[in-house]
């Protein structure tokens, strides 16, 4: 969730999302291929110049003092004013810095100064609960802000990044030692609250857990594998089922889901799910079921193009984001049509870059090559643009948000090196949790089967 919000929480929009889709069942979906073909020279050099962008956003509003970073930015560099820093923007700037020093962008030991200085603020400063960190804090101090819960989602974003710095910098004792101790005091039996296998939202401090529990598929399957592996304080192997597994369908396309494209892309930022399936009663590709989530939703924004004339084979995409109307969710991948509104979130189809390059990445070199002088700035693009909003005037958001920036960063590294798949999957707890779970090695597919919706694709 970000910052600016319409009074909902992206944990109760996504809640009541997948309230609206179906019961739990095993899914069979198409065959998909797992390993995209090569990435052309003209195009690898775009998504670089992407990618490097993205990361000066992590790099810019990196707080020296407390080493969190800030929940969103200008385009421009400008800061946002609030002083606002979010945990997960902190967990994917962790990943950020070490996509910096492996690619040059930084030297390697200015990086490791700063992921040692968020990792002593997180161990000896920063307010936890049983371990469990508040969703947004002072970027100064790490007092809590906008009142903000106890979060358990944005606690797994920001160990994700943890978890890949300590893989990167293993040579580091402190940032070992430190990685491990604020990892293994994470209590996450106690974040059960009393259920066996489901994990809760979070805690409101002076109110108690929270309502919401991660009942079904959503982008916490990291939390819930991060919670299984742990070592001291862990969950039973048998919570990864307990979760309920909606299928969806459009047209053609069937997949599970349970809300906005996002919740298809945080898990697989750091978790390699290529090749494998989970076991009985699920037996689930979770990365082909992503693949499959992109293209239902780029056909579905297709269906739309008599509606946004904008809208088209290579200009597609919304997710949860900014918008002319604030922080609104768009709703399910292919099912609310509520909240559509013409608007193009590029961080729906950058995400996905690491699953489908072959449909995502056409759609950022359109809209770069149609609209680039206006929404592609300091930090990449920014965050949403309307090229039709009120009386059709051209509306672009003036703000990036650092987890929109920080999944395009991330989808790219994997989609052009692998890298923050292969330092995070070293990691001794996810691994055993990938064995507690049951996942084994599934067999590879022959490449996803294109379908026509009955829309114009241009």
């Amino acid at each position: 969730m970000s910052t600016k919000s319409l009074g909902l929480s992206r944990r109760e929009l996504l809640c009541s999302a997948a309230s609206l889709l179906a019961a739990r069942g095993a899914v069979p979906i198409p065959a998909a291929s797992h390993t995209p073909a090569p990435v052309k020279p003209e195009d690898a050099k775009f998504l670089e110049d992407c990618a490097r962008r993205s990361f000066g956003y992590f790099w810019d509003h990196w707080n020296a003092k407390t080493g969190l970073v800030q929940d969103r930015a200008g385009v421009d560099g400008s800061p946002s004013g609030n002083n606002v820093a979010s945990l997960a923007a902190t967990g994917f700037g962790l990943s950020a810095l070490c996509i910096a020093a492996i690619r040059g962008w930084v030297p390697k030991e200015q990086a490791r100064l700063r992921v040692l200085t968020t990792l002593r603020f997180l161990w000896g400063h920063a307010f936890h609960d049983h371990g469990w960190f508040l969703h947004f804090m002072d970027a100064d101090t790490g007092a809590r802000r906008l009142n903000s819960e106890i979060s358990s989602i944005d606690t797994a974003l920001l160990l994700a990044g943890i978890i890949m710095a300590q893989e990167y910098f293993s040579a580091d004792k402190d940032i070992r030692t430190l990685s491990h101790q604020i990892f293994e005091r994470v209590d996450f039996a106690w974040m059960l609250n009393g259920s066996p296998k489901l994990l809760s939202h979070g805690v409101k401090p002076g109110s108690g857990f929270l309502e919401s529990r991660w009942q079904t598929y959503s982008e916490a399957s990291i939390l819930y594998l991060l919670g299984i592996g742990s070592p001291r304080h862990s969950i039973p192997a048998d919570s990864w089922y307990a979760w309920l597994r909606p299928e969806v369908r459009f047209d053609t396309w069937k997949f599970i889901s349970g809300g906005a494209l996002f919740t298809h892309q945080y898990s697989h930022a750091w978790i390699d799910f290529r090749h494998l399936r989970d076991g009985d009663p699920s037996f689930i590709d979770y990365f082909q079921n992503s693949q499959i989530a992109t293209y239902a939703h780029r056909d579905f924004c297709i269906s739309l193009s008599s509606r946004y004339g904008d809208y088209g084979p290579n200009m597609w995409g919304v997710t949860v984001s900014d918008s002319p109307l604030g922080y609104v969710d768009w709703g399910a991948a292919t099912t609310l049509l509520h909240s559509v509104n013409g608007t193009l979130v590029p961080c729906a189809a950058a995400g996905s870059l690491m699953f489908a390059p072959e449909i995502c990445l056409p759609v950022l070199r359109q809209m770069f090559d149609q609209y680039g002088d206006k929404i592609y700035r300091r930090y990449g693009f920014a965050d949403a643009f309307n090229p039709a909003w009120s009386d059709k005037k051209f509306w672009v958001d003036h703000d990036v948000v650092g987890i929109d920036v920080g999944i395009t960063l991330l989808s790219i590294e994997n989609l052009l090196t692998g890298n923050v798949w292969r330092y995070f999957m070293r990691n001794t707890y996810i691994q055993n949790a990938m064995e507690k779970v049951g996942f084994r090695i599934s067999t590879p597919g022959t490449g996803i089967r294109e379908v026509r919706t009955g829309a114009s694709h241009g």
